[in-house]
């Protein structure tokens, strides 16, 4: 893509002295333009966008998934959910973390772009709030839903929350008290359940994570997966004739914010932003690495189906879309991508060198630094 292919919404200066913290951290500026980009986008009709979050992990990197609803509830921008990685009843998360709620509810600007929390000061930045400043997230946006669908979506969350409260059991979603669990009451399920019971989407498969002989010992094979769940979302959605179309939100790569929470003292800059992998042979490897036929496709579809890419200019702070190709419709999108993933798998198990058929959504390039540049599959300049 050219140069000329961006825009910035505004052409606002960038006020350094916006605050005392620095770009990219809590309390600092946002992109100074962050409400004409996003009301930009939102003159696309779409109804619902599923937020695929990048993983940040070395080895398996399952990343997150949550869903914006567009609605009258919050003015002008959509109604993020998105299930809490702390709210799993552990006292070492009680007191330090936002536990409030299982399903939270932020703005989408606020989940994406936001320095600031609207849930709590003690939300946590890059999950709670923020996203982008500490890895991608791929935007599935879906057209045509009724407003029946999405007022049930909303009713099932709050239901997950009154849950929560209540400590209920064994409820017909989960088989145990509601409350967060890693692999068998996470993000992906969470979702899941919201569409197949909230929603109608009787034959939607969400997994049920077993355990061993009645020991706290979960089996990984049977847990719902953020990728996973997302392509069988598509498959619905598109059975039900629904429109479809990808935005990425592409990492600010400057960050040097660093979680005083977590061990491992690593600054945003500096952590991996891996397309987050479903649990295949690939789940161990490092970024960069996927060679599984599922990881390929998945990759290629979503860039087939690439629409819009957002990023913030590194130089201005201000956030820029690009538009470079033309979206693929899914059936069309899933075609190739499976041809591609296919003939690329077996390329891949050959161990000789070979030019990848497909291309990647999310992939870095020096010229391009955005998921829907280049002219579709075949070709190289990633998304």
């Amino acid at each position: 893509m050219k140069a000329g292919a961006w825009f910035a919404a505004a052409a606002l200066a960038f006020a350094a002295g916006a605050g005392a913290a620095e770009f990219g951290s809590p309390g600092g500026p946002e992109p100074a333009n962050l409400g004409e980009i996003a009301q930009a986008l939102r003159q696309d009709p779409y109804d619902l966008e599923l937020l695929i979050s990048f993983g940040t992990s070395k080895g398996g990197s399952a990343g997150h998934v949550a869903l914006a609803i567009r609605s009258d509830q919050v003015p002008g921008d959509d109604l993020v959910y998105s299930s809490n990685f702390y709210a799993d009843r552990k006292p070492e998360h009680e007191g330090r973390f936002y536990t409030d709620d299982l399903m939270i509810r932020v703005p989408k600007k606020e989940y994406l772009f936001g320095t600031t929390s609207s849930l709590s000061e003690k939300a946590s930045f890059g999950l709670d709030f923020g996203e982008i400043y500490k890895r991608s997230v791929i935007g599935v946006r879906v057209y045509g839903v009724p407003a029946g669908e999405k007022e049930a979506l909303a009713a099932f969350f709050r239901r997950i929350n009154d849950d929560y409260h209540g400590r209920v059991r064994k409820t017909e979603y989960h088989n145990d008290e509601i409350k967060y669990d890693y692999l068998r009451l996470n993000c992906a399920k969470t979702i899941g359940m919201a569409f197949k019971l909230g929603a109608g989407y009787k034959g939607l498969e969400v997994e049920s994570a077993r355990l061993f002989s009645g020991r706290r010992v979960v089996a990984a094979a049977n847990a719902n997966v953020p990728t996973e769940m997302a392509m069988k979302l598509l498959k619905e959605w598109n059975a039900r004739g629904y429109g479809l179309g990808v935005v990425l939100y592409r990492k600010y790569e400057g960050s040097t914010y660093v979680d005083p929470h977590e061990e491992e003292k690593v600054a945003f800059k500096d952590l991996p932003n891996r397309f987050p992998s479903v649990l295949s042979r690939d789940f161990r490897k490092e970024q960069g690495h996927y060679e599984d036929f599922d990881n390929l496709f998945a990759m290629y579809v979503l860039f087939n189906m690439g629409k819009y890419g957002v990023r913030v200019n590194d130089r201005t702070k201000l956030l820029e879309i690009g538009k470079g190709k033309r979206p693929m419709a899914y059936p069309e999108a899933a075609r190739l991508a499976t041809e591609s993933a296919r003939s690329d798998s077996r390329d891949f198990l050959g161990g000789v060198p070979f030019q990848p058929r497909g291309t990647v959504i999310g992939a870095p390039t020096d010229d391009t630094p955005l998921a829907v540049s280049g002219d579709g599959p075949g070709t190289r300049t990633a998304p």
